[in-house]
């Protein structure tokens, strides 16, 4: 795909918000390849994702942001944007533990060139992941997470993401609940996986709750990190029917390929800047 620059918008709703940031565009000769729009009837709060061609703007994304910001001040002044380059490379650190099969799935789409995306590190709070992740040619980090020691670990986990400036920090089954202060500085990046259709069954083993309750449908859900656990914005959700004969076994079987999927579709929402977040909702464009 060719150079895009990529604006986000949100504010509350009024009159001639499309109108001006198209009259913007216009001025500064960018070329919109696509572009969406949705207004919230219940918090009256506006949204727009626009893609346009970086090839027509006659300008690095250090001015345009300059002068976008000015229209973005006068038409709203608790606005919310960004604009991203396309041409910037991604960073996702991805944080894991025993279970790799979320770990396999983003490792072979980025090997395949699906996923076109920088790893600058993997983090395990068990060792058992390094091997597949070094044969990617990506480092790994063990970070111990001991019952009397968890402050420590978490500061040391802190420093790992820090350094690789993520754009994406991806708990890819990681089973650890993050502390809040880590939750806030991590606001808008942290995204897990939660093995259940939330807000269903929420926390840990939520297979065994959802076989006890006989549920006929079972699924995953990706969204981003809060301290309210299990709570955050939902960005993607999937689901896969099952029946009485199903086991506990044969439920986290089944659910593993849903997870995979709903991972992934979620990560790459992100990192394209799909995902615009008010409140605990989002609008996926």
């Amino acid at each position: 795909m060719s150079r895009r620059f990529v604006i986000t918008f949100g504010c509350p709703d009024r009159i001639g918000i499309v109108a001006r940031i198209a009259t913007f565009l216009a001025e500064v000769g960018g070329l919109i390849v696509e572009a969406a729009y949705h207004t919230d009837q219940d918090t009256g709060w506006f949204f727009t994702r626009q893609e346009i061609s970086a090839d027509t703007v006659p300008m690095g994304i250090d001015e345009l942001r300059a002068r976008f910001g000015a229209i973005a001040s006068e038409l709203a002044e608790d606005s919310d944007w960004q604009i991203l380059d396309t041409d910037e490379r991604r960073r996702v650190v991805i944080l894991v533990s025993r279970e790799g099969h979320c770990l396999y799935d983003i490792l072979g789409r980025v090997a395949s060139g699906e996923l076109d995306v920088d790893i600058p590190a993997v983090i395990g709070n068990h060792p058992d992941l390094a091997a597949i992740t070094e044969a990617h040619g990506i480092p790994f980090h063990h970070v111990p997470f001991p019952v009397d020691g968890k402050q420590a670990a978490f500061d040391r986990l802190r420093t790992l993401v820090g350094a690789a400036d993520a754009h994406a920090i991806v708990l890819a089954r990681f089973m650890q609940i993050v502390p809040a202060q880590l939750c806030r500085e991590w606001s808008g990046r942290a995204l897990n996986i939660h093995h259940s259709f939330l807000p269903s069954f929420v926390g840990a083993k939520p297979y065994h709750q959802a076989h006890r309750r006989g549920v006929k449908l079972i699924g995953a859900t990706c969204h981003y990190v809060t301290a309210e656990l299990d709570a955050g914005p939902i960005i993607e959700q999937d689901v896969i029917r099952v029946g009485h004969a199903d086991s506990i076994t044969d439920m986290v079987r089944r659910g593993r390929d849903i997870e995979k999927v709903v991972l992934a579709r979620g990560l790459r929402w992100h990192l394209e800047n799909r995902v615009l977040v008010h409140g605990n909702k989002t609008v996926v464009f």
